[in-house]
Order: C-alpha cells, then structure tokens, then sequence
C-alpha cells in the first residue's frame, strides 16, 4: 500500500483487497476503519432525511394546520431531493474522494436542522416548511456516495456483507429518528419540536470530524469515463435500477409514510404512532441478511422469493383495511419492513455480481468489441478491475432510482387518501407492481433458457 507521495488528504494509491496477503497485513483494518465511521456519517444522514416523518404528526398539537395533501407534500419533498441528489453524490467520491466528501456531506446536514429551528420557532409560513423538508434531502444523497466509497474497500467475497452493513447502519437511522425525536421533543412541558433540530447537531459536528481525520481516499475508486458509458449501456443497470425501485424504494417510502398512515387510518390508535420505529429498525437489521443470503444463495434467487412475500405482505395490508384490524394493519406492515430489507440486501448484492459475470462473457469473445480488445490484452484481471468500475457507477443510478421509489408510494398514498378516504386503491397498485418486479427478476436472472443460451461462466443464477 502506498500514500500519494506530496499529496494530502490521505490518498492511498495501491489497493489490492483480492490478494489475501494485502488483506490480512494492513487491508482489512483499513477497509473495516472506513466502513465504521462511513456508517455513523450515513447513519445521521438516514436521521435527518426521515425528520419530517415525526416532525409532521406533531404539528397540529404546535398550531399549524395542515391539510392531508400538504402533509404529504411535506413527506414526499425530502424523498424527491434525496433521490435526485444521489447521482451527483455518487459522482462526488471520484471528484473529492471518500474522505472529503464524507465530511462535506456530513456537514451538509446541519442545512435541514438550522432551517427545522427558524420553521418551529417562528411560526413559519407553508412554503418554509416546503424549503425545510427539502433541504432534509441532503441526508437522503449520503446513501450513494457512501456505498459506491465502500464497495472499493472490500473484496468480493466479502462485499455482500460490508455493503449490508453500511446500508443497515444507515437505514437504521429511520428507526432511531423515529423512536428518539418523539421522546425528545416532549421532554419538559408541552412540544418543543426544536429539539428534533438541536438533537443532532453536536453529533453531526462530531462524525464531520472523524470522517475528515480518520477516513481514507483511494485512487482506485476513481471509474473512469469509459466506464461510466459501459455501465450506462447496460441493460442491467436499469433492471436492477427498477427492482430497487421495489425493495429500498418501498422501504424509505414506508417508513416515511407509516407514522402518518396509523395517524389517519386508525384514530383510535394514534398512541401506537410511536411504535412506528419498528418497522424501519427491523427493515435495517434484516438488510444484512439479505446480503448474507445472496452471498450464500444467490442475490436473484433471494430477491425472487422477497417480492413473492411483499405480494403477500400488501394482501395482508389490504385484509386489515377492509376490517379494520389494527392488529393486522400492524404486522403486515412489520413483515413488509422485514422482507424489503432482506431485498435491499440482495438486490444491491446482485450489482458486482452481474457486471463481473459479463466481464467473464466478454473476455470469452462475445461482447462488445472495444472491451473484446481490452480483454485480450490486459487479461481478466483488467477485465475485472473495469466492471468493479462499472459496478460502482452503476451503484449511484439504481440508489437515485430507487429512492424515487419512495416518492411514489407517497404519491399513490396521496392521491388514494384525497381521493377516496381510503388506502385499498394504493395497496393494490403495490401488490400489482410487487408482481411486476418478481416476473423481472425471473426473467433476467434466473430464466432457465436464459442461462442456457449463454457461457456457463455468465452464472446468472448465483448473482
């Protein structure tokens, strides 16, 4: 391992996690140092993308009166900003490096609490509270640049679980913003909703401060223009965009939205709105099996039979509306929680997996005739090396596509509550769109014939 010589920032210009003697004598302690202080800096992203989440249940108690439309509109801003920010995020790590702009991003996060104090302290009118749920989407542009930073870090065998557990640690957030912001902001007398502002503010200071003297940069995690237009040609960067679109699309827009759902659907149950935390902490910590499993089964086997029991988990939904179960509204929604986080894990899985497979095609001479060349002559390492490249370009368009995701199940959940009073008509185009996800993923990845026609070293049914 070499430090750029006269460069500052702490770059380290050879990395080689492959080899298993660079990795036990000074790549693993390295690679795990980053992933920890990569996971506090997107943990407080994923605490103050989700903000208004709590924020909104609790303004009729302070005096603001809000319609069900604007509520929303409030809950889908910072979706749509999080989203949108996650290409440029992604693009930032190449440009800045992942140490630098960990910290810039970490800081970017007190924007959304500064602005969260002015909204609550003064009375603000609507529109500030539009520029404040905007502004929270600076935490939902971390995930990208956060995963594409580690995916350079770990080597393949060990990438399904790092990159589980940096998105775990992240998506947690959601839950821990969900449990503590109700607690916090009722200590004392009455609601002091400043404090869902002013909780994270010293902790946000602290990770910008460890990610700047204590995370690396490394050179490798740099895809070049080539890359980037491979993977943009790929069929499978937008497949893969679609289904996460299904499994973290679904999981952000629930648990933006699952707090205000029991709020509206079930009055007689509005104390149960704190409960909502579970929801997103058991989607989390399922994430990482999910990565686990694709290691272990394959990620398209993993993510076929995911969006089969999300199917199920929405009819479930679907029966409690119709009754009106609380008790089944509640667990359908924990069993939805749980099985998108095993999706996230094993669709993000999936990604260097599959471009690694076509690299393998490639150099067998069946693709494209600049990377044949490539291939013939630098070997499949290089080969290799290009899709890890690829694979991380690609890591930042299906993030931004599918946190739009979330955008829309709040959308649907909009125009179903405006609509009809009811959330039946929404459900049932999830349960529709579940399908449609599960029949993709069949027939990408694990259709028989598929495999057939092509080298047994494509392997789609292990990605």
């Amino acid at each position: 391992m070499t430090v750029g010589a006269g460069r500052r920032g702490r770059w380290i210009d050879e990395w080689e996690p492959e080899d298993p003697g660079f990795w036990e004598r000074t790549g693993k302690r390295i690679a795990w140092r980053n992933l920890g202080f990569s996971i506090l800096a997107e943990h407080l992203g994923f605490n103050v993308w989700i903000l208004m989440s709590i924020v909104v249940t609790f303004l009729g108690d302070i005096g603001f009166d809000f319609s069900v439309g604007q509520t929303f509109w409030l809950l889908i801003l910072p979706n749509l900003v999080g989203a949108a920010l996650r290409v440029p995020y992604t693009f930032a790590i190449p440009r800045f490096g992942g140490r630098a702009w960990t910290t810039i991003s970490a800081s970017l996060l007190l924007v959304p609490c500064v602005l969260l104090l002015i909204a609550v302290g003064t009375g603000a009118p609507y529109w500030f509270f539009l520029l404040t749920a905007a502004a929270m989407g600076f935490g939902g542009g971390n995930f990208s640049s956060s995963m594409t930073n580690i995916s350079f870090f770990f080597p393949e065998g060990r990438k399904g679980l790092a990159l589980g557990l940096n998105a775990a640690g992240g998506n947690i957030g959601v839950a821990v913003t969900q449990l503590f912001v109700p607690i916090a902001i009722s200590i004392g007398t009455g609601i002091h909703l400043a404090y869902a502002a002013l909780m994270w503010m010293p902790v946000i200071v602290v990770s910008a401060a460890c990610s700047w003297f204590f995370m690396d940069s490394l050179t490798s995690a740099r895809p070049d223009g080539t890359s980037y237009r491979l993977a943009m040609r790929s069929k499978h960067t937008w497949v893969m965009a679609f289904l996460y679109i299904g499994t973290f699309g679904s999981f952000i827009g629930f648990s933006f939205a699952f707090p205000s759902l029991i709020k509206i659907s079930f009055v007689d149950f509005e104390s149960f709105v704190g409960l909502a935390f579970l929801g997103a902490l058991i989607g989390s910590l399922s994430r990482p099996l999910g990565g686990l499993l694709a290691d272990k089964l394959g990620g398209a086997r993993i993510t076929l039979w995911n969006f089969a029991g999300l199917a199920l988990g929405v009819l479930g939904v679907i029966v409690s509306v119709e009754t009106n179960s609380f008790a089944l509204f509640f667990g359908a929604f924990i069993f939805l929680f749980v099985l998108t986080g095993v999706g996230n894990g094993s669709t993000y899985r999936m990604i260097p997996t599959i471009f690694a497979a076509e690299a393998r095609r490639r150099v067998a001479g069946t693709g494209q005739a600049e990377t044949r060349e490539a291939a013939n002559r630098d070997g499949l390492d290089a080969a290799l090396k290009a899709a890890k490249r690829q694979a991380g370009a690609v890591v930042g368009v299906v993030g931004a596509v599918g946190a739009f995701g979330g955008v829309l199940i709040n959308l649907v959940f909009k125009f179903s509550l405006e609509g009809g009073g009811t959330l039946t008509p929404a459900l049932v185009a999830i349960l529709g769109f579940f399908v449609v996800c599960g029949a993709t993923t069949w027939w990408f990845y694990l259709r028989t014939a598929f495999a057939a026609e092509r080298a047994p070293s494509l392997a789609y049914a292990q990605v």
